[in-house]
């Protein structure tokens, strides 16, 4: 299978409901089907290619390759070349109509080439084996208990040993279409799109999309790209957005750290609609304020820190014995087990969020009073004394940590501002209640013999969500206690020249146990950072160390291999690896952040 040293060897396609993942060498080896969490139908990303895959490639040995997505699309093309020619396999998935599909299109760019088609479908995640029924020469219907699909092949299809194949030769000029729908198997199947027309029309659609990116700052072609990424893990019909397009790429080689990130987190998505926000893509933002309104029922007690795309909330974790796991790498996990946890942080987060999306004029914003934030920030009233799981997911034993204490006071801070026009008394008390979490965490959560913030109430160690503190406006980056901060995370969490670990795991109780890599985005936290405080090369040296770890498509995942040349390690493509991204290409061209702007204004309203 193609790129199974790393995860880095993968491209997405998506269609607003679903995602594929695809090898270098052209192969689609993930793909869950009707939508992100759904069960798969190809799993031989974390199996075998009997597991399910859809192989399409020259016959003979292929001599040079090279893969790129259309400028500002999602469109992905692999060109092959062969000793008797060239072609491009053009992949991509059109933005949701009647039912999902798959398109690919191939290409003879040059000469001729003998390619081969061999689809092995595996529902289940890649256990049952479909009942198969010919149509006609092109024409085939594969239905395994609830799913369905239908294929249409302009090179024939012949089935054989569970099987689909085909056999064709690509001359200079020809195009030859491949269409994979889904279907409910107790329905009619839907019609096959139109290939060519649908390729005209994705491609205008994912064009018309970027054009309404408000951006001018530098690294413009990795931050369009990371926001196109981001689209594509936006599940369109509810507005929810997934972590991650997998589940169990392991975050340390040996497995045992392997998560299904294929539900949506509110902390990743509220970063995402601070980042949609900025960038003038309002309708994204509105659609995900929705959606929140809906998944917590609109009662913050409902709330959970993640949630289903559609908003449910039994996410039961177990494990799928019969996959040996991406690089066998086991275990192979389904749903996951910290949907329930007490995560404080996030009550600060989705408030922050709300705070400045309701500041724009482009989205509209209730009135204070019974709305969303004043319910949040009573909840948080009700809970933010008690331990949590923090922003790691601890799966140890609650603590006090320090980032969940002063995401608290980001919750309180932005609640008064947000009253201060309509109720003074109100705005003063959660002011109040800012104030007395300021003060904790400044007697509890720095240790001032060591001139550094901690992780945790009562303990020594470092973990890397302390580099938010800056930029949430709770201390100034220049602050003696923050570069004190910073100076021992340089000293005790960087790794392979420069880049940052999370925390070390041989000094924390999370549970889990074992190393793991550097964390993408704490290594973009810290260029911001250095930004702040004006270390101005160190800010763009790490960002450009970090950026360069991205694969040949710009695609990012979760962490980052420690030792050797850095490897990218974790579900892919991660969203808040690319929203970190985005937050600090745009604060390395601007000379204040964003959340300095809101804390500024909660002040002057004081």
């Amino acid at each position: 299978m193609s790129g199974r040293n790393s995860i880095d060897g993968y491209a997405i396609i998506a269609d607003g409901e679903t995602g594929a993942l695809i090898g270098r060498d052209a192969t689609i080896e993930w793909l869950c089907f009707p939508r992100f969490d759904s069960e798969a139908c190809f799993a031989s990303l974390l199996g075998t290619r009997d597991n399910g895959c859809w192989a399409l490639a020259p016959v003979t040995p292929v001599l040079k390759q090279s893969r790129r997505y259309r400028d500002n699309t999602l469109i992905l093309e692999t060109d092959m070349e062969t000793r008797t020619g060239k072609v491009r396999i053009i992949d991509f998935m059109p933005i949701r109509g009647e039912a999902p599909d798959i398109v690919r299109i191939v290409e003879g760019i040059a000469g001729e080439v003998e390619m081969a088609s061999e689809l092995i479908l595996r529902f289940d995640y890649g256990r049952l084996h479909p009942l198969v029924e010919l149509q006609d020469q092109c024409n085939a219907l594969a239905v395994a208990g609830p799913d369905g699909v239908a294929l249409s092949f302009d090179a024939g299809i012949e089935f054989a040993d569970r099987r689909l194949s085909s056999r064709f030769t690509a001359r200079e000029g020809s195009r030859t279409t491949f269409v994979l729908t889904w279907y409910a198997s107790h329905l009619p199947p839907p019609r096959h799109v139109v290939p060519e027309q649908s390729l005209a029309d994705t491609e205008q659609e994912w064009k018309s999309w970027t054009n309404r990116i408000d951006y001018r700052g530098s690294h413009r072609d990795a931050v369009i790209r990371s926001l196109i990424t981001l689209k594509a893990l936006v599940h369109r019909p509810t507005g929810g957005m997934v972590a991650a397009l997998t589940t169990s790429i392991p975050e340390r080689p040996e497995g045992s750290r392997n998560w299904d990130y294929r539900y949506c987190w509110l902390r990743d998505a509220t970063f995402t609609l601070l980042a949609f926000t900025h960038f003038g893509l309002h309708k994204e933002a509105r659609d995900w304020i929705a959606w929140l309104e809906r998944a917590i029922c609109g009662d913050p007690i409902e709330m959970q820190p993640f949630f289903g795309i559609d908003g449910y909330r039994r996410l039961p974790e177990w494990e799928v014995e019969w996959l040996p796991g991406f690089n066998q790498a086991r275990p192979v996990r389904i749903g996951n087990g910290a949907a329930h946890q007490l995560q404080l942080d996030v009550f600060g987060q989705v408030i922050d969020a709300l705070f400045q999306a309701f500041s724009t004029e482009k989205i509209c914003a209730p009135q204070p009073g019974d709305d969303l934030i004043t319910r949040l920030a009573d909840k948080l009233e009700e809970v933010w004394e008690k331990p949590d799981a923090g922003i790691w997911e601890s799966r140890g034993r609650p603590a006090h940590h320090t980032y969940s204490k002063v995401m608290c006071w980001v919750g309180f801070d932005r609640a008064a501002a947000w009253h201060d026009d309509h109720d003074k008394e109100r705005a003063a008390h959660f002011r109040q209640l800012a104030a007395r979490v300021y003060d904790m965490v400044m007697a509890e959560g720095f240790d001032a013999g060591r001139n550094t913030f901690v992780a945790e109430f009562g303990h020594t160690r470092l973990d890397a969500a302390l580099l938010r503190l800056p930029l949430v406006g709770f201390i100034e980056a220049r602050d003696p206690r923050m570069i004190g901060t910073v100076a021992a995370i340089e000293e005790e969490l960087l790794c392979n020249d420069g880049l940052v670990r999370r925390y070390l795991p041989e000094e924390t109780d999370d549970g889990v146990g074992g190393q793991e890599g550097a964390f993408v985005a704490a290594c973009f936290w810290l260029s911001e950072i250095y930004h702040l405080q004006g270390r101005r090369a160190d800010a763009d040296a790490l960002f450009e160390q970090t950026l360069a770890c991205a694969n040949d498509l710009g695609l990012l995942a979760e962490e980052l291999s420690i030792e050797g040349e850095p490897r990218q390690l974790g579900n892919f493509p991660q969203g808040l690896s690319h929203l970190a991204l985005i937050m600090a290409a745009q604060q390395l061209c601007e000379p204040e952040h964003p959340a300095r702007e809101r804390k500024a204004r909660s002040q002057d309203a004081a």
